[in-house]
C-alpha cells in the first residue's frame, strides 16, 4: 500500500509543478501572447522551483515522501492562497483562464495534501 501512496503523491507533484510552470510560462509571453504578466509569473516560477525539489528528493530518500509532499503542496497552496486574494482585490490578473486556474489547483492541491497525510496514516 505505501508503494501506491508514494506514487500518488509523486504524481500529484509532477502534476501540480508542470502546472505552475505552464502558467508562469503563459505568464511571462512565452506559450500565449497577452497573458502576460511579469509578477504572477515569478510568483509561480517560485511555487514550481518549491515544488521540483521536492519532487526530486522523493527519488533520492523515499522515506521523506510525505515529508517533501507535505512542505512543497503546503507552499504552493499557501502562494496559491495569496494570487486568489490578489485577484480578489484587484491586483494581477483577472482573467477568466486565471481563475480557473487557481480554483482547479486549489482543488489538485488540496487533494494532494490529502493524499500525504493520509499516507502516514496508512504506514
Amino acid at each position: 500500500m505505501q508503494n501506491r501512496m508514494t506514487q500518488t503523491i509523486r504524481l500529484f507533484m509532477f502534476l501540480e509543478t508542470i502546472a505552475f510552470s505552464l502558467a508562469a510560462l503563459t505568464h511571462f509571453g512565452v506559450l500565449i501572447d497577452g497573458h502576460q504578466h511579469q509578477k504572477a509569473g515569478t510568483a509561480e516560477s517560485v511555487i514550481a522551483l518549491v515544488l521540483l525539489p521536492g519532487l526530486g528528493l522523493n527519488w533520492i530518500r523515499p522515506a521523506l515522501i510525505r515529508a517533501g509532499g507535505l512542505a512543497g503542496q503546503g507552499f504552493a497552496l499557501l502562494g496559491t492562497l495569496v494570487g486568489i486574494f490578489m485577484i480578489g482585490i484587484g491586483v494581477g490578473p483577472r482573467t477568466v483562464h486565471d481563475i480557473v486556474f487557481h480554483i482547479c489547483i486549489v482543488v489538485v492541491l488540496v487533494s494532494g495534501l490529502a493524499v500525504s497525510v493520509r499516507s502516514r496514516l496508512r504506514t
